[in-house]
């Protein structure tokens, strides 16, 4: 049936039915951790949808933080921020930026369901394409001043400076930009270090990148076509993997494979382990598939689309392949269900000595469980470079009452100061969170910024 000719009562209905979907058997909690709960799959043909609706944030609203911590706005008024980076001198940059133009993915009735229920979760927005420089010269936690770094990017996520070129992630290509301590614009046109897949399908749009600590290799994700292969294999090319690209040359190759939604990525400072945040499947009832974060081993196969958490195997996926989930690596540690676990960052400063050597993780929040999981900020302990305990609430009352998201945060990082920022793609703001009486430590985050010629 066209578009224009589905009747206005499939949408409440789809969203009634949905609403009877599975409930959550286990609590969320039995999810988490590196031996997580995996009942039996829960296949329905519709599947649950429970969404918190966008709202944004009433005016003097703001997140909850953990106990001796203070949360405060760094920056207000963004366009739909999702990623975020700190630049040597302390400058912030953030990619204001959305899923681009993708007339394939998502088709027939149930993927136009899906679209009409994704963009009440905030998803709707068009990209802003824009990398914007926040500026906090005085060092009070707020941004001063912000600047249009770089625009008329293509859905711009990534971004990793090496020396004086600034590398950015687009949603078809890694590129590179010259780079001047203290600029605030750059005018200069960016060259293509490698097309990156993408195309009409393009399901999970997003790439990121980071450089290796000796700068010569750049790691990029790249996400599935599709939830479970439903798409066929023949599109799945160069997809649901880490490529690693030789910063020079640009020569790519293949680092791991089999990890559906692969998003943040950061070296663990104990272990210099590359560590990632992968999105796993869904439609397989509230209690699967946890998401997880795991340390990269190279040439590893992760499992998708064929099968999750090692040797639990997928039974939508057809023809299944017998050999490679028998090599399927477990992950190290699982994130919940669902959490949509996408900003990624260890903390090795001196400010919150609570939280050293330990990752932060941005959860952007559940759209296919019942009830809620995700929308939250958490920690997880590590010692020795391994996950050392569960995980802890470091910023919450992302959900209103009524089960509105006033806000959704999505990446993390570590600002010079040794604060943690968040990005908070509904509520336009990114959110600087710092220990209620800090007692020093930290690097300061006043600057002098020498002039630009």
């Amino acid at each position: 049936m066209p578009l224009i000719q589905r009747p206005l009562w499939l949408v409440p209905c789809m969203l009634v039915l949905a609403a009877c979907g599975v409930r959550a058997r286990l609590p969320v909690a039995a999810g988490f951790g590196p031996d997580p709960a995996l009942p039996p799959p829960d296949s329905a043909l519709i599947p649950t949808v429970n969404i918190a609706p966008a709202k944004g944030w009433p005016p003097g609203a703001k997140p909850t933080a953990a106990p001796g911590l203070v949360v405060q706005a760094f920056a207000r008024g963004l366009d739909h921020p999702r990623w975020l980076y700190v630049l040597p001198d302390g400058d912030v940059l953030v990619a204001e930026t959305n899923a681009p133009p993708r007339p394939q993915d998502a088709t027939g009735l149930k993927g136009w369901a899906m679209r009409r229920i994704q963009k009440r979760a905030g998803a709707g927005v068009p990209s802003a394409d824009r990398i914007t420089l926040l500026r906090d010269a005085n060092g009070d936690g707020i941004a001063e001043t912000r600047d249009v770094l770089l625009d008329h990017l293509h859905s711009p996520f990534g971004m990793a400076l090496v020396g004086d070129a600034l590398y950015v992630a687009d949603t078809d290509a890694l590129l590179r930009f010259p780079y001047r301590n203290g600029a605030t614009r750059i005018d200069a046109a960016g060259s293509k270090v490698a097309d990156l897949p993408a195309g009409p399908i393009n399901h999970h749009w997003t790439k990121n990148v980071v450089a290796s600590p000796d700068g010569r290799r750049l790691y990029v994700t790249v996400g599935s076509n599709s939830n479970a292969g439903e798409n066929g294999l023949s599109v799945e090319r160069d997809r649901a993997r880490i490529l690693e690209i030789d910063r020079a040359s640009g020569a790519t190759r293949v680092y791991a494979t089999g990890l559906r939604n692969p998003v943040g990525m950061a070296w663990q400072p104990q272990s210099g382990a590359l560590w990632v945040a992968v999105n796993e499947r869904d439609e397989l009832g509230s209690d699967l598939v946890p998401d997880y974060m795991t340390a990269v081993r190279e040439g590893a196969f992760y499992g998708w689309p064929y099968s999750y958490y090692g040797a639990h195997v997928d039974e939508r996926v057809k023809p299944q392949d017998p050999a490679r989930v028998a090599r399927a690596v477990v992950p190290d540690y699982a994130l919940g269900p669902h959490t949509a676990s996408l900003g990624l960052a260890f903390y090795d400063a001196a400010l919150m000595p609570q939280f050293r050597d330990g990752a932060f993780v941005g959860q952007h929040g559940s759209w296919n469980r019942k009830p809620l999981s995700g929308y939250r900020v958490i920690f997880v302990p590590f010692a020795d470079g391994t996950p050392a305990g569960p995980p802890q609430d470091v910023l919450t009352g992302f959900v209103d009452k009524d089960g509105n998201a006033q806000g959704r945060p999505v990446g993390v990082a570590v600002a010079r100061d040794g604060a943690l920022l968040v990005a908070d793609d509904v509520g336009n703001t990114i959110w600087r969170v710092a220990p209620a009486h800090p007692r020093g430590g930290g690097q300061p985050t006043g600057r002098n910024h020498k002039p630009v010629d």
